[in-house]
């Protein structure tokens, strides 16, 4: 086995340094990394105690309390690590003076955390303080186009009352609306920070363990001896490594910048040309978001919108997101039939048994946190648990074991985490807040069924559009929380379907304008990393990606498939996917799995009779199968003839 392969105590250093290419944290033990790991200390020191009911100072922290020393720290922490500008890697005066405002502000609200809630207690001009202090960090953590969602739909109670129709609202004045985004529930203290300070707050400390202790090299040399000797081995290793790193960390970016630059060099070296390979681990990176056990933000949110547990989403993901990959892998593995790709040597390969021997504490505490949440009903306690579990394992391991060292670059890594995180999600409220006290989401949800005229393919149409147009700027989570109040609603009242469907029908077409054109933003990272062309590259993602821009029909009209009400039709319907999956994969890649080469005239009708056999509804499966039935075998045909080339 190669010794490239090993884990050593040097990686929590690695990890260090890959962090500091995202933030300005600098080296480890850089002042600048010493007092983040601080700070950020003290915030997951009271996300601890508020969550078990650990008391503090003799008393448990109110709600309020406690949101307001998680806004305080991370706001402040967020300052320190997120620059201004992309190369700036010293924190200058103006951002000490900011953090330490949004510390000191944070902190003052907190001791009034009782009147707030009791007798409306408010402060306008240290709210508009915070206000401007967060909508900076919106445009640090999201860029310009984050801003300005966040900014004109904050605003809109301002306006309300001068847009027609279904867009008409309840105005506002300033000062209210300030009041009801900052202090209220409908804004910072409600939902958004209530998801990132304590449902995602464990999976976060979580993931930012395992990363710290070695999970990332682990995965990727897992997938690795599992697929690396077969044709294009390098691009399923992306894929498998992928889907486990993008469950765990939960971003689709920090997914490509961890294992892509990996994974994108290897490909090429193989013979996957550039932009073939960054549009692989854009794909894969991007289903890892819903890939359980994990998974990332938007999950959360869900099962709150939805009032369902975490479980029950995690259990709902399983089949799509299986689908999602077996098809991606699928159309892998006919390019480099098609092309001649071969696998890795051997002797370059991990040896599985070394992998499992020193990965298995990985293993065993993903499986414990699986066994947590859905057979203990844990929730938010399970990944508090399996990170303890963790570090006690961590010990039985020389180059896991959780040194001074080791713990101050996890702390580091977690920090890094709940920091970024934070800093997306937090500014949410203002936008939740101006959808909730203008009673614009009541009229939308009216609205979008009248413009329907009670047809559900037309609004589900509209909110596919909607989807595109409000994630092509990586706002998922603001796409979802805004079209699950106004489309949602809609489509279950006309169209009668499934709950928990339907949400997650949302959540895909959301997450999937990432790797969609013209603003594809993980193609277009992807595509830097590989040295390739951004739109060829997110075209190609696209393409690689075609399963997941059509599962979310299926199980749209069939709840099965998201495990929901009779489970009886996957007895049918899911054989039918899978055949038709490899259909549509052979003719997407020219190269038909068990058959052989497609001609270019055949790949179309067989991409086309693919989906309508996989489509579930018997009228469309009898007549894609019949139809696939014929062009297999004149496919079949071709491929046995010995003299005819395929081509």
């Amino acid at each position: 086995m190669s010794d490239t392969h090993t884990q050593t105590a040097s990686d929590a250093d690695t990890d260090a340094e890959h962090t500091s290419e995202i933030t300005r944290l600098g080296t480890l033990f850089s002042w600048t990394s010493i007092g983040f790991v601080l700070l950020c200390a003290c915030g997951l020191g009271m996300g601890l105690a508020y969550v078990f009911g650990v008391p503090i100072g003799g008393k448990r922290l109110l709600e309020g309390q406690y949101y307001w020393f998680f806004i305080g720290i991370f706001l402040a922490a967020a300052f320190i690590a997120l620059p201004a500008r992309p190369h700036h890697r010293s924190v200058p005066i103006y951002d000490v003076i900011a953090a330490a405002v949004a510390l000191g502000i944070s902190m003052w609200f907190s001791t009034h955390a009782w009147d707030i809630v009791q007798a409306g207690w408010t402060n306008f001009p240290a709210g508009v303080v915070l206000w401007v202090l967060m909508l900076e960090i919106a445009r640090r953590s999201g860029g310009i186009p984050f801003l300005l969602v966040v900014l004109l739909l904050g605003l809109y109670p301002l306006v309300a009352d001068y847009f027609p129709g279904l867009l008409m609202g309840i105005p506002y004045t300033f000062e209210r609306m300030i009041e009801a985004h900052v202090f209220r529930t409908e804004g910072l203290m409600g939902i958004t920070t209530k998801i990132v300070a304590e449902i995602v707050l464990g999976f976060l400390v979580f993931a930012g363990v395992l990363i710290a202790t070695g999970a990332g090299q682990f995965f990727i040399d897992l997938a690795n001896a599992g697929f690396g000797k077969y044709r294009g081995g390098p691009a399923k290793v992306s894929i498998v490594a992928s889907a486990f790193f993008g469950s765990l960390s939960g971003s689709i970016f920090s997914n490509i910048a961890g294992t892509g630059s990996i994974t994108i060099p290897t490909m090429k070296k193989v013979g996957y040309p550039p932009h073939y390979a960054a549009a692989i681990e854009a794909c894969a990176s991007t289903g890892g978001v819903v890939m359980p056990p994990v998974m990332g933000a938007i999950a959360f949110v869900m099962a709150i919108t939805i009032g369902v547990d975490y479980a029950t989403i995690m259990v709902a993901a399983i089949l799509p997101s299986l689908l999602f990959y077996f098809g991606l892998i699928l159309q892998v593995d006919a390019y480099a039939a098609r092309k001649g790709l071969v696998g890795m040597s051997q002797d370059k390969l991990p040896s599985a048994r070394e992998v499992m021997k020193r990965g298995w504490p990985f293993l065993s505490v993903m499986i414990f946190l699986v066994w947590g949440l859905l057979y203990m009903r844990w929730e938010y306690y399970a990944p508090w648990y399996a990170s303890a579990l963790m570090i006690a394992l961590s010990f039985l391991q020389r180059s896991t074991m959780m040194t001074p060292k080791r713990l101050f670059a996890t702390l580091r890594q977690v920090g890094v985490l709940v920091t970024q995180t934070a800093a997306i999600i937090l500014p949410i409220a203002f936008v939740v807040s101006a959808l909730t006290i203008t009673g614009v989401t009541g009229s939308m949800t009216s609205g979008l069924v009248a413009l329907g005229g009670d047809n559900v393919y037309l609004i589900i149409a509209l909110g596919v559009l909607a989807c595109f147009i409000m994630g092509m700027a990586g706002l998922a989570i603001v796409a979802y929380i805004f079209l699950a109040v106004t489309l949602a609603p809609a489509i279950i009242e006309i169209g009668g379907l499934n709950t928990v469907a339907v949400h997650f029908f949302i959540v895909y077409y959301a997450m999937l304008s990432v790797i969609t054109p013209p603003v594809g933003a993980a193609a277009f990272l992807a595509a830097t990393i590989a040295g390739a062309k951004p739109m060829q590259t997110s075209f190609t993602a696209m393409r690689l990606g075609i399963v997941i821009y059509f599962v979310p029909l299926f199980f749209l009209f069939q709840p099965a498939l998201v495990l929901q009400g009779d489970l009886t039709p996957l007895i049918y319907v899911l054989p039918s996917i899978i055949v038709g999956i490899t259909l549509l994969s052979g003719g997407l890649e020219g190269y038909l799995l068990g058959v052989g080469m497609v001609r270019p005239w055949m790949r179309l009708p067989l991409a086309a009779a693919g989906f309508a056999f996989s489509f579930p509804g018997l009228m469309t499966t009898l007549i894609g199968g019949l139809a696939s039935a014929v062009i297999v075998a004149l496919i079949w045909r071709d491929n046995t003839k010995p003299d005819q080339a395929v081509a």
